[in-house]
């Protein structure tokens, strides 16, 4: 039987509406039985820091599910995005997730996968990829889990504003989209070895087809598009969730 992998990506969930959430966890039940592995390929959640008692209650029913369908045997990639970068332990050890900080390299589907959120990712965007060096330290980790969580959560939805960016800078994440799109080009050129490159971040959904048996994958977001890629040994098959409302 082929192998089945499904790749999602920029979900923001506790920044989106519960219908959002509500979709989602139907969407992973959906996958018992009919997939591998999932990968989540950053911003699951629009703010995750990895305290080692507590988690936000918002996201109960959400690790929930993740954990019945790791349970199942799928299973879970979660690569950290830029909100979602702290994830910590729990995350882990208690809902089975497997964690990666790409660029990671990993096998989906029996392809050879690059893996990226796509912050900080190809040429340019030099002031944002040493912000993103310093908030990612080890010294900066440490100092976000002494601030009480419902401080923490406050304060990260007043700086991400994510439905408001979201509306407002399509311009920008073309912009973003097409910077990604040459970089997963240029890499799938310069080696044979790799069959997918996946990227996300610009929440735009693509898949582009490189030389003669290369994919570039972004899978697009759920804030405005719900899309995901079904990736199987022989198809690569982009789709959009229905709503059920």
């Amino acid at each position: 039987m082929s192998k089945t992998a499904v790749i999602i990506s920029d979900l923001h969930l506790g920044a989106v509406s519960g219908t959002v959430q509500r979709e989602f966890q139907r969407f992973a039940r959906f996958w018992h039985g009919r997939a591998d592995a999932m990968l989540i390929n950053g911003d699951l959640f629009d703010f995750w820091c990895g305290y080692r008692t507590v988690f936000p209650t918002v996201h109960f029913h959400t690790l929930r599910v993740l954990s019945e369908l790791r349970e199942a045997g799928v299973r879970i990639i979660l690569v950290g995005g830029n909100h979602d970068a702290w994830v910590g332990a729990f995350l882990e050890e208690m809902v089975g997730l497997e964690l990666a900080d790409g660029p990671v390299e990993l096998d989906l589907a029996g392809r050879r996968t690059l893996v990226a959120h796509g912050d900080g990712i190809g040429p340019g965007d030099t002031g944002y990829k040493m912000l993103k060096f310093f908030l990612r330290s080890r010294p900066v980790c440490a100092a976000m889990r002494w601030v009480h969580p419902d401080i923490a959560c406050r304060i990260a939805r007043g700086v991400s504003r994510t439905e408001e960016r979201t509306h407002r800078s399509f311009a920008k994440a073309e912009e973003r989209a097409q910077v990604l799109e040459e970089h997963a080009v240029k890499l799938l050129q310069e080696r044979d070895d790799l069959e997918l490159v996946v990227f996300g971040h610009c929440h735009i959904p693509q898949v582009k087809a490189v030389g003669s048996s290369g994919f570039y994958i972004n899978s697009g977001d759920w804030v405005t598009h719900r899309t995901y890629t079904v990736v199987t040994e022989d198809t690569i098959d982009q789709r959009e969730w229905p709503d059920s409302e």
